[in-house]
Order: C-alpha cells, then sequence, then structure tokens
C-alpha cells in the first residue's frame, strides 16, 4: 500500500542504549482504528506449526499481516505491539524476526511472559491506524 504512514517519533523522545527494536512514545493521525485479536502459528486447517521461534514468529506475523489487510491496512499503519511469549529466554530471536517484518518508524510495543494455548510459543496482537 502507498500512503503516509499515519505515526511519528514524538520529540524530543528518547530511550536507553540497550533498548529494543520499538519507538518509545508515538504521535498518531488515523481516519479510525483497526485492532486485531491475538494471531499465533496455525495454519489454515487449523493444525499448528512445529515448535520452532523462528518458524512460530514469522508464522504469527504473516497471520497479523493478513489480518492487517482484511482490514485495508498493512504493517505500515501499526502503531502498537503487545507480544506474549511463553519463554522470555526467546525474545532475542523474536526481535531478530520480528525487524525483517515491521517497517520504521517502529511501533511502540510491550511484551510478557504468559502462559499460551496449546504448544503456542508466540502470540502478538497489534493496533494500526487506518489512514
Amino acid at each position: 500500500m502507498t500512503h503516509p504512514h499515519p505515526t511519528k517519533i514524538v520529540p524530543p523522545a528518547t530511550q536507553h542504549l540497550t533498548a529494543g527494536p520499538y519507538s518509545p512514545v508515538l504521535e498518531v493521525k488515523a481516519g479510525s482504528f483497526v485492532i486485531i485479536s491475538g494471531q499465533a502459528p496455525i495454519k489454515e486447517d487449523g493444525s499448528l506449526y512445529e515448535a520452532d521461534m523462528a518458524i512460530q514468529t514469522k508464522a504469527t506475523l504473516e497471520s497479523c499481516l493478513v489480518q492487517l489487510k482484511n482490514a485495508g491496512c498493512d504493517f505500515n499503519d501499526v502503531f502498537k505491539v503487545n507480544v506474549y511469549l511463553t519463554d522470555l529466554a526467546n525474545w532475542p530471536e523474536f526481535n531478530r524476526i520480528y525487524l525483517g517484518f515491521m517497517p520504521k518508524p517502529l511501533p511502540v510495543r510491550t511484551a510478557v511472559q504468559a502462559g499460551l494455548l496449546h504448544n503456542f510459543l508466540v502470540e502478538v496482537d497489534m493496533w494500526a491506524a487506518k489512514p
């Protein structure tokens, strides 16, 4: 999709040197909001992806993009991401893959360790600003 990014980093927002791939604060301009529910590594036939963090992260983010596109958005419109991991030791691997999907400015983000259904290693929900 070609449209102006609905968010910008609010100056003089800064963050510590060890901060991960996220923006500390964003200003959002939107015609409306699109919120997708938690997406997990589930195939179209309802089966689960193997218990591999890289595979599950990629599948989950691809599922997020499908849902965003259903609402006329894409990752450029996302301003808030919530990440749920069964083990925070998987955080570096999640971040490595996440950076390959998300454009700048990076959304604001929250991540927590959580008990997830089935054999999910990750679940993600997103908020987007529809232009």
